[in-house]
């Protein structure tokens, strides 16, 4: 007979046709108990019957007395229909065989003719009614006995099956022992003989494989593996031939250390580096997937930059974890706390929680090499090696894939270091062109100064209307420029915190409230990477733009600010106040909504303006999501 292939199938079979046996041995216990019980009931019922007919033979009419002895015979027919159709909740049922069917019968055949004489008007003497009642008890206990014989049929036939189901019982253990020494206890021995020829130096010792399951498979193994210790032994070359190509295989590795090296030095884009990078880290530890994750300046998130071969499920689940969600968060976690722990190699089936798990096994992944990404003993993300089967490394290969990821931190480090540097040269310049415009138009605003006095001067010489109108404009006028004045300096001089936009946006608000008395409110949701230095200047000259158009023509009560932070950005200013018509807006809202398009353009976002008259006015600015992970040149940073 073939033998099944699955030592778990062989068990599984065993397994359920005993428990086949026995839940059927059980079901038919249920039903021999259940059938007991409703004769059990049903021998009550007709005790009863008994206990109302001698009730009513005792009982004359007397009176008023026939209306309750009508309710006495329509007891007694109640209890005649419940013995005839069963009641299964109680449970009452009658073991109905030829004999109990028969002397039921006889039973409603006798009932009837006395329900007939006892119930009409002229009922028999009290002397005829007993003689009749006891002929009917009679009757009634004969079918009783039928109902007893029953009883007595099916306990014996319950004791029947408890006894089947201890011999059942008995026969599952024997089963049992037998089929664990047949599929388990003597493979293994079997084994563990072979191993003990092994150990003593019989080198060609082979297991007889006699079957197709798990056991057979390790006797294969055992085979491979004893012919390959025979083969190492006996052959000195093959192993001078297997060292050679163990150094050829660290030769490549390490020209593969030098190709990613110079990939770094010549590669000034963090999204061209992570895609390139992580290509290169699966090409050369030979993994089926990679992926290179980056964690935010708290160690509190860890989002996926890039990956390479990486199913599009577990990419997408996997965009933003906590530390703890997956086995390469914790991974890293654990490396961060160990301080010099490297490369680590994780059986997924056995420390990735249910939800990662599950994904990683529907993609065929059975291990994960982690390789976190440090500088300076501070955990800065982590590489993630994917592999469907077994893996292994050496001291050489972790060596390699740490040096790896100290280079690409290096050159995060050096990309951070630039966009900080080209943030710095912005703002100085922007501090440079503030100094320039308040020093041109604090001189204009003297100049009005001038003409105000010159005009009031006018006043005094007695032209009191035109001067004074024309005074009036020119006082608008200065503090009109007075108050640009204030937001030009306000704009230009904004700084970033290299990590962080949300602090450069409470200063803001802080500012704007403090010069209109407006209530401002800002609100932050979501998780993502910080926005480029340069990138966080336009973003913060366009919302300020949005604020000076609510100060300048909104009329509003409040303002509000929110901030949804992920793979894509989005910014948006609300306010409640008159609003306008979007499509014809003034000319000078014309120009302000030309400059937040402008400064958006530079960073590849988009700006939209949704307004009701009377309603309120919202500004949205929406970054793509490339800008959370690629700083900006130079070029885009110039305002």
């Amino acid at each position: 007979m073939t033998p099944v292939r699955s030592l778990a199938r062989k068990l599984a079979l065993i397994g359920s046709a005993v428990l086949a046996l026995a839940l059927g041995s059980i079901g038919l216990t249920l039903w021999v108990s259940w059938q007991l019980e409703g004769g059990a009931a049903a021998v009550n019922e007709a005790g009863r019957l008994r206990m109302l007919t001698w009730q009513l033979a005792a009982t004359a009419p007397v009176g008023d007395g026939g209306d309750a002895r009508a309710a006495q015979i329509a007891r007694l027919q109640a209890g005649l229909a419940l013995l005839r159709d069963g009641d299964p909740a109680r449970p009452l049922v009658v073991p109905w065989n030829d004999e109990a069917r028969a002397r039921f019968e006889t039973v409603q055949r006798d009932w009837q003719a006395l329900a007939m004489q006892w119930g009409g008007t002229d009922p028999p003497p009290a002397a005829t009614q007993a003689r009749q009642a006891e002929a009917f008890v009679g009757r009634v206990d004969a079918f009783v006995e039928a109902i007893e014989h029953a009883l007595a049929r099916w306990t014996a036939l319950l004791h029947a099956v408890q006894l089947v189901l201890l011999a059942l019982a008995l026969a599952g253990a024997v089963a049992m022992l037998y089929t664990s020494h047949l599929f388990v206890l003597g493979p293994l021995q079997r084994l563990h003989a072979g191993l003990a020829r092994v150990q003593a130096g019989d080198l060609a010792t082979r297991v007889e494989a006699r079957t197709r399951d798990e056991f057979g498979q390790l006797a294969q193994g055992f085979n491979r593996m004893a012919e390959t210790l025979q083969g190492l032994y006996g052959n000195l070359e093959a192993r001078v031939r297997e060292k050679t190509a163990r150094l050829e295989l660290q030769h490549e590795r390490l020209a593969a250390l030098y190709e990613a090296s110079a990939f770094l030095a010549r590669t000034d884009s963090l999204e061209a580096i992570a895609r390139g990078f992580v290509r290169q880290m699966r090409r050369i530890a030979r993994a089926d997937a990679a992926a290179l994750r980056w964690s935010d300046e708290a160690n509190q998130r860890y989002h996926l930059l890039a990956g390479d071969c990486l199913p599009r499920a577990i990419a997408e689940a996997e965009s933003c974890v906590r530390p703890g969600d997956c086995a390469c968060a914790r991974a890293a976690d654990a490396a961060g706390d160990a301080g010099e722990a490297g490369a680590r190699v994780i059986p997924i089936h056995a420390s990735a929680p249910p939800r990662a798990a599950a994904a990683c096994a529907e993609a065929g992944f059975e291990h994960l090499v982690a390789v976190p990404v440090r500088l300076k003993q501070r955990v800065l993300g982590e590489i993630d090696l994917l592999y469907r089967g077994e893996v292994a490394l050496s001291d050489d290969e972790r060596s390699l894939l740490d040096a790896l990821a100290s280079h690409l931190a290096s050159a995060m480090e050096g990309l951070r270091a630039g966009a900080l540097e080209r943030e710095a040269a912005v703002a100085e310049e922007r501090g440079l062109l503030a100094r320039e415009l308040h020093d041109s138009i604090a001189q204009s605003l003297a100049f009005l100064k001038i003409q105000v006095q010159i005009l009031r001067d006018a006043l005094r010489r007695g032209d009191e209307l035109a001067v004074a109108r024309t005074l009036d404009e020119l006082d608008a006028g200065v503090r009109e420029s007075t108050t640009d004045v204030r937001e030009l300096l306000l704009h230009f001089r904004t700084r970033t915190s290299g990590e962080d936009i949300v602090p450069a946006l409470r200063a803001t608000l802080q500012k704007f409230e403090h010069q209109t008395g407006l209530p401002a409110q800002l609100s932050v949701d979501g998780e993502g990477l910080p926005l480029p230095p340069d990138v966080q200047v336009q973003v913060l000259h366009v919302l300020q733009e949005a604020l000076s158009n609510v100060r300048k023509h909104a009329r509003a009560r409040g303002v509000w600010v929110e901030v949804r932070r992920g793979r894509d950005w989005r910014f948006e200013v609300r306010d409640d106040g008159r609003g306008f018509d979007a499509a014809r807006a003034p000319d000078e809202t014309h120009v302000g909504l030309r400059i937040m398009r402008e400064r958006a353009a530079r960073i590849g976002a988009q700006v939209a303006v949704d307004s009701v008259p009377g309603a309120g006015t919202c500004v949205s600015l929406t970054l793509p999501a490339a800008d959370a992970a690629r700083p900006s040149s130079a070029e885009e940073a110039a305002a």
